[in-house]
């Protein structure tokens, strides 16, 4: 597997990931019981750091070999 192609995998995921926290965004406002909403709001708060990194990941694997490209700091040595 090449890193361009990793990269197309993590952008799926991340929109993947993303679908799930606008459906359970939805499904927030619905919600009128506090524990319901407080479970519902941890698992959202879960999902977020997958998300972000997935979207990271897809943006540094794409962008691996090219030299312009500024590197985030969380995956550099």
């Amino acid at each position: 597997m090449t890193l361009t192609e990793m990269s197309l995998t993590y952008q799926t995921n991340a929109a993947a990931i993303h679908g799930r926290i606008a459906e359970l965004r939805n499904q927030e406002k619905t919600l009128t019981d506090p524990d319901d909403l407080f479970h519902l709001r941890r698992r959202i708060s879960e999902l977020l750091p997958l998300w972000r990194e997935a979207r990271e990941l897809a943006a540094l694997t794409a962008h691996y070999y090219d030299r312009s490209y500024h590197r985030h700091e969380g995956y550099t040595l």
